[in-house]
């Protein structure tokens, strides 16, 4: 059986009607970066996700370098970020000549460590990027409170995370200042090539923002400030608006894949439940727990699985064996910012990220997306157990510390 990680042509065979009457519209329109789709996309986005204004910009990364722009975000300011996500939450950082600043993260969410990142502030920081990884909210509660006390901007990055919502039920990208999300194809909400959105509820960023998008001028080639060429081009607007009807049934896909993974972990005896943090006879595949969840029902979407991230301690030789078996797997990501090269002028102590350390290691993301089968679900797991069976002939690949004993 075959199993990729990643299978998008079920979704778009599921609207390809309506998707590709949206790019012939878009191309007998002969309007193509920016213009009345963008404009609408960014009206239904702004509905959904219960934001005053948000910008339709070229990429994710894109939303994260106009946002520290907007901020003045520039030399000797240190913007504090975690230390495990995606490269750009920190190169955006630094080039802009910034100093990124890390903190570990939690080990059960991946995210942003509140009590590290309080230990992180000092006098040149200016600003904090949480993230929000794999498809669950940061902490953000507090996360505003620090920034709130220290006088910092927050910029949450939701690339991985549009929809997603917090204990009170607001979805993310409304709290902090600015809120960045991406459209990459292989995102919950992607489009055809890369895209991305601002979203704030400051009517002064805003205006900011929307000028800087367009290279700082206002009217046109009058520029009182430099921006950069952050337009979004309307064919990805089109696509957008095709699919967000849909993001929330297909996320609620994903939350159900999620809880069908629980259930064939538990039955062929790999896991006793989700959120273990350490590793065990009776837990030798630590599943990931979503977090931000009342149980009453009064938030739905507090777990969106942009990726379905699961540890375990002999994760490159279970790698191997699965890509064998025909089942595509990602680790995201073998080595935190701290560790990168490009970095290392910052001169960052590795014991300092302890379970960032073990998360690079140990974790790896299996197949997720909406469309998968039970039985291809049913596929991995038995995969992964009957690698477990015979796991004794490859050693210990990672040897791990206290990090995450008493959590």
């Amino acid at each position: 059986m075959k199993v990729p990680l990643l299978d998008l042509k079920g979704q778009y065979l599921s609207l390809k009607k309506e998707i590709d009457e949206a790019l012939i519209r878009t191309a007998e329109s002969q309007m193509f970066i920016l213009g009345p789709e963008v404009e609408a996309m960014e009206k239904e986005l702004c509905d959904y996700l219960g934001c005053k204004y948000a910008l339709g910009v070229s990429s994710g990364t894109d939303a994260l370098l106009l946002a520290l722009m907007a901020l003045n975000i520039g030399q000797g300011d240190e913007v504090i970020v975690p230390t495990y996500s995606f490269f750009a939450t920190a190169g955006v950082v630094a080039r802009l000549n910034g100093t990124p600043v890390f903190t570990d993260v939690d080990p059960l969410t991946f995210n942003m460590d509140p009590k590290d990142l309080q230990k992180k502030i000092t006098p040149k920081t200016k600003a904090i990027v949480p993230v929000h990884l794999y498809g669950q909210s940061a902490d953000m509660g507090p996360i505003m409170e620090i920034a709130k006390k220290h006088n910092l901007y927050v910029v949450e990055d939701g690339a991985q995370a549009i929809g997603v919502q917090y204990k009170d039920g607001v979805k993310v990208g409304n709290f902090g200042n600015i809120g960045c999300f991406s459209f990459f194809p292989s995102k919950n909400l992607g489009c055809f090539g890369d895209g991305g959105l601002v979203t704030t509820n400051d009517p002064e960023l805003y205006e900011r923002l929307k000028i800087m998008r367009v290279h700082g001028g206002k009217p046109k080639y009058y520029h009182k400030i430099i921006g950069g060429n952050f337009r979004l081009d309307a064919i990805q607007a089109a696509v957008i608006r095709v699919k967000l009807p849909h993001l929330d049934s297909w996320s609620e896909s994903r939350r159900k894949n999620a809880d069908l993974y629980t259930k064939y972990f538990l039955e062929v005896g790999l896991a006793e439940g989700v959120g273990h943090l350490e590793f065990n006879e009776k837990n030798k595949v630590l599943l990931p727990k979503a977090v931000y969840n009342p149980g009453d029902g009064s938030v739905k979407n507090y777990h969106i699985y942009n990726q379905y991230v699961l540890r375990v301690e002999k994760r490159n030789a279970l790698r191997k064996f699965l890509q064998d078996s025909g089942i595509g797997i990602e680790i995201y990501y073998p080595v935190p910012f701290h560790r990168q090269e490009c970095f290392a002028y910052l001169n960052a102590k590795d014991e300092d990220y302890p379970v960032s350390n073990c998360a690079c290691n140990d974790s790896f993301a299996v197949p997720i997306y909406p469309e998968l089968s039970p039985e291809q679900i049913k596929y991995v797991v038995d995969k992964i157990a009957e690698f477990m069976k015979n796991s004794d002939q490859f050693p210990m690949e990672c040897k791990h510390c206290d990090c995450m004993k008493g959590r």
